[in-house]
């Protein structure tokens, strides 16, 4: 009986078809607006369930979605505005609003112009009308009625205003070739579910989903010069079927798709691109990760070959040496430890250089000083290669959900073509010139960060030796100005004693070195970070390396 009123209780099924607006439904991502539209001819459709390819409002992103995961737009509104606050939610709420205003225009220009030609006609039949039956009234007065009879008869079968009788029921009934209906055909199943309730809505839940939940929004990349708002919402991921992957590259067929002018393609044959990745770190991890979600062919190498295998399982191939990935692949990114490791890489046994031919694309992720990253540079160009710098903010977490701050510098038009890459691994990208340049970035950006941990720590030991709860002075620092997602993270780390790495220790203290040197290399003043740098080091020596930087929170309490 139960199982009775459940099925009772479901949801009719919904009938969409090609033009239908609908909030489609990703695995754990929230119900996104979209329009579903033809795919790509070269994409073939998904076997089993039923499902729609879908083009997402706000974003470039778009995906095979399963019928039991997509609702009719208009009837669903209402709910999802109210479960979904976001900015780039509302963005992309916005953009459909603006479409279907735009759609409603154009066919209102297109009934108005038709209706003003039928006018126009109209006025010159009754013009002729007149003239015609003047004629006629001149022939009556000279002429025997037989003969107007035959004249008239035999006239008005080929008369102009015959003709035009004729041809106006086209004119009246349809546009001209050259204007397209864009109005979005809503199905009737549309319309009758807008007059009914919601209330009792849900969504199916996923028959498979990812082991981690990675974001991918809709990112877009940013050049030192420009001002442009990150971005912080989840969007529906362009190339995954409730977490399954299907590689796409993105070129839809305009011939079907009004929204082609509004939201443009990415750059074209980018996704096509063979990836490289070298270096599977807790970094290099999630990135790899985004890349494979977002339908990139990678290819992998790391020291230790077993970090390959979860890759290998995901759709990766296996690299021998950095020589044979670079040497397949078009475009190769490396993100390894510190500067040795990144030299070794390249000019080692089997390492990079040996695979560069003239054409091939260099990027290293790694975060080293500015000496390291030209060398690299120079012995790229010098085999006709192509290199960028691209290290990255953030740690694991951020990794792992796409959500990077990238840092470029080097080859702009490489920079251009890793765009779709970008978008995969990070939520904004900033270019910033010459090579050098984004790796003195970097260092600034983690000295900082790393000279602000070291102050959390020693506030938090203050607190705890004057006989203060630790507890209370994180809530208030979290009331204040310095609140952020770092600062309550890491002190949660201090306060629970869980030290799990997010961002080694070892490195944050490898990066305050070099941003020391880079400080003496101008002659320019770092006593807080020479001071945040010693700390660490003592942390260092108390067998802290392989833990989060948070547990230089143990170098005070020691």
């Amino acid at each position: 009986m139960a199982a009775a009123a459940g099925a009772a209780a479901a949801p009719a099924p919904v009938n969409l078809r090609l033009g239908d607006l609908v909030w489609g439904k990703l695995g754990r991502y929230p119900p996104w607006p979209g329009k579903i539209v033809n795919p790509p001819k070269d994409l073939k459709k998904p076997r089993g369930k039923k499902c729609f390819f879908v083009k997402f409002f706000g974003t470039e992103d778009h995906a095979w979605i399963k019928v039991e995961q997509l609702k009719p737009y208009h009837a669903h509104k209402e709910d999802m505005i109210k479960i979904n606050k976001g900015k780039r939610f509302q963005q992309a709420v916005d953009a459909v609003e603006e479409f279907l205003k735009k759609a409603k225009g154009k066919d209102q220009a297109s009934h108005n112009s038709t209706e003003e030609k039928n006018r126009q006609n109209s006025s010159e039949e009754r013009g002729k009308s007149a003239g015609e039956e003047k004629r006629k009234a001149g022939l009556s007065e000279g002429k025997p009625k037989k003969r107007v009879s035959s004249v008239s008869s035999e006239r008005g079968s080929k008369s102009p205003l015959k003709r035009t009788y004729e041809q106006s029921p086209r004119k009246r009934g349809r546009p001209p070739k050259d204007e397209k209906d864009l109005t979005i055909p809503e199905s009737s199943t549309v319309k009758r579910m807008m007059t009914g309730t919601v209330a009792g809505f849900k969504w199916p839940p996923s028959v498979s989903e990812p082991a981690v939940c990675y974001q991918a929004i809709s990112k877009k990349l940013k050049v030192c010069e420009e001002e442009t708002g990150s971005t912080s919402i989840q969007a529906a991921d362009s190339t995954a079927i409730n977490g399954s992957i299907t590689p796409t590259d993105k070129k839809l067929d305009k011939e079907f798709d009004p929204l082609a002018e509004a939201f443009p393609d990415p750059q074209p044959g980018v996704a096509t691109n063979r990836i490289g990745f070298l270096g599977l770190g807790l970094m290099g991890s999630g990135i790899v990760s985004n890349l494979l979600k977002m339908g990139h062919t990678v290819t992998v190498w790391n020291r230790t070959a077993e970090k390959c295998d979860l890759f290998i399982q995901e759709g990766a191939r296996l690299g021998r040496t950095p020589a044979e990935v670079v040497s397949t692949c078009d475009i190769t990114f490396a993100c390894v430890s510190d500067p040795k490791a990144a030299k070794d890489l390249v000019l080692g046994p089997s390492g990079v250089l040996q695979g560069i031919r003239p054409g091939k694309c260099y990027v290293d992720m790694s975060t080293v000083d500015a000496d390291t990253v030209t060398e690299l540079a120079q012995v790229i160009v010098s085999r006709g290669g192509r290199f960028l710098e691209a290290p990255v903010s953030g740690n694991q977490q951020l990794s792992n959900d796409g959500m990077l701050v990238i840092l470029a510098a080097g080859d702009r038009g490489l920079y251009e073509d890793c765009s779709s890459c970008f978008q995969a691994m990070g939520k904004t990208s900033f270019f910033l010139g010459e090579v050098g340049n984004a790796a003195k970035m970097m260092l600034i950006v983690n000295m900082v960060q790393g000279s602000f941990m070291a102050t959390i720590a020693e506030g938090l030991t203050l607190a705890q030796v004057t006989g203060q709860s630790q507890q209370t002075l994180l809530d208030i620092l979290n009331q204040g100005q310095l609140a952020s997602i770092f600062l309550d993270q890491k002190c949660q780390n201090i306060l629970q004693g869980n030290f799990k790495p997010d961002f080694y220790l070892k490195y944050i203290q490898k990066d305050l070195r070099l941003a020391i040197a880079l400080g003496d290399s101008v002659n320019h003043p770092t006593p807080m970070a020479a001071a945040a740098n010693e700390v660490y080091k003592r942390a260092k020596a108390l067998d802290q390396s392989d833990n989060d930087m948070s547990a230089v929170y143990r170098a005070y309490i020691h």
